[in-house]
């Protein structure tokens, strides 16, 4: 099949792509207190048009030595070439120490790649794509549990989007189930991600851990919540193994506690702190991809007729192979985080000094690159804010520099379960377009919110409508 890769240019001829919501960056960076308080507000409208227009940009926090950068070359240096000079910052381990510190995300050295070798099997190719059908099994019982809904009815989908995903979590890490309620787990993760994603005037200036903080109080106790249900789940899965070690489900809760018996493998405590690393991180940020790519279709009735189309002629076909068919379906994703990443910041302290570009950089100064402003500057990308997934389809894609693209991250700690995550949500966006289209509810200004993964503010709510009776768009 042919696949058109050309991006709109004729807006008279073929109609001006759907740019969506965003902040404006800003004339001139914010003085110190002003940015303090966006910092905590949302950090998505701290930026300035000079971080957009400029590679590299010096200065930004009332403290330290500061770079930000967005520019591909500098940061593969940093990300890669030059990766052992640089570790991640303060700030971030003390966002990620709320139970996740021990595990990939917050381990350093030695101790992370003894982490990383003992993980790896769990997220090969092989592996991820026979995760497959417990994903489409997944995404199956959230549209038979909409078919019962009246047609036109309305519903949060960012809600619905979270609850398929902790679903495919549960058929995947914890196959025998949670042990919990999920819209108890959904609403406790909700608040867990809201806590460690504020961002106060303590954490900037550094204060050490002992100085209380109001949100610790909040992360305590939903850490609490998560640690009981998933020591549960881990000591029921260890009676069985010990009885019928063959009988046990071939999850990637087993494969971490087999890991555990190799000398070299990870501790208990890095485990569970895994555990619930891949059940946070991988949740909270898949569900905001698919709530993002479903907005964005519902806006752009071209692509939302090319997608219905290729999940018909797909879903016709053997399910062998269904995900790697979805080529435009994946398109759709990667353009919906890249104008909304997961993740929408990436830090660094530097051990050393170093230069990028024309940039010195001193021991201990700060390097922030954010994807959101990368995925957005005009010198790296033609028309960035407006939606379009050409960008990456055939030879279009192929043009997309490594650094300029950074949705999972870049380099020796680029996020493990990236393939994990791409697989479901192309998945999860073509079995609901093949059945489903959407309407966003009237009156509803969305907008994008980022506490540590980005969201859209007071979720999405959205009308749904039957494919053969739908008359929208």
């Amino acid at each position: 099949m042919a696949i058109d890769t050309t991006f709109v240019t004729d807006n008279k001829a073929a109609g001006r792509a759907f740019c969506p919501p965003r902040p404006e960056p800003l004339e001139r960076p914010l003085p110190p207190l002003a940015l303090l308080g966006a910092l905590r507000r949302n950090p998505l409208e701290c930026w300035a048009r000079q971080h957009f227009d400029e590679p590299i940009v010096e200065g930004g926090l009332p403290i330290g030595h500061v770079l930000l950068v967005h520019e591909p070359q500098a940061i593969r240096r940093v990300l890669l070439d030059n990766a052992g000079n640089y570790r991640k910052d303060r700030l971030q381990r003390r966002v990620l120490s709320a139970g996740l510190g021990a595990g990939l995300l917050g381990a350093e050295g030695e101790q992370w790649r003894l982490q990383r070798r003992a993980v790896a099997p769990i997220f090969s190719r092989k592996s991820v794509i026979d995760f497959a059908p417990a994903m489409l099994d997944g995404a199956e019982a959230m549209i038979e549990r909409w078919s019962r809904r009246p047609d036109g009815a309305a519903l949060d989908l960012s809600v619905e989007m979270t609850r398929l995903t902790l679903d495919v979590l549960e058929r995947t890490i914890f196959s025998d189930g949670l042990g919990r309620d999920a819209e108890d787990i959904r609403r406790a993760m909700a608040t867990y991600f809201n806590a460690i994603g504020t961002i106060g005037l303590l954490d900037i200036l550094g204060a050490p851990d002992f100085v209380p903080r109001p949100a610790r109080f909040r992360v305590r106790a939903t850490l609490r919540f998560f640690e009981a249900a998933i020591d549960s789940v881990i000591d029921a899965r260890r009676r069985l193994l010990a009885v019928d070690p063959d009988g046990a489900p071939n999850d990637i809760l087993t494969h971490l506690l087999n890991a555990l018996d190799d000398p070299h493998g990870m501790t208990e405590a890095e485990m569970r702190s895994n555990v619930l690393t891949f059940f946070a991180a991988g949740h909270e940020t898949t569900g905001n991809a698919l709530s993002w790519a479903s907005f964005l279709i519902s806006q752009s009735p071209g692509w939302r007729a090319r997608l219905e189309a290729e999940a018909d002629r797909e879903f016709a076909r053997p399910v062998a192979g269904l995900a790697e068919r979805l080529v435009e379906t994946r398109a759709a994703i990667e353009e919906a985080i890249r104008l909304y990443p997961p993740i929408a910041a990436i830090s660094r302290v530097a051990l050393g000094p170093d230069e990028l570009g024309e940039k010195k950089v001193k021991r201990g100064s700060l390097i922030v690159v954010s994807p959101y402003v990368l995925h957005r500057r005009e010198g790296l990308w033609e028309d960035p804010a407006a939606f379009d997934p050409r960008r990456f389809l055939g030879e279009a894609r192929a043009k997309i520099d490594r650094f300029a693209y950074l949705p999972f991250g870049a380099g020796p700690r680029t996020c493990i379960g990236a393939a994990f995550a791409l697989q479901e949500a192309t998945l999860a966006l073509a079995s609901v377009v093949r059945r489903f289209r959407f309407e966003l509810e009237p009156g509803h200004a969305v907008w994008p919110l980022l506490r540590v993964t980005l969201r859209p503010q007071g979720g999405l709510p959205m009308r749904l409508w039957r494919r053969e009776r739908a008359t929208i768009g």
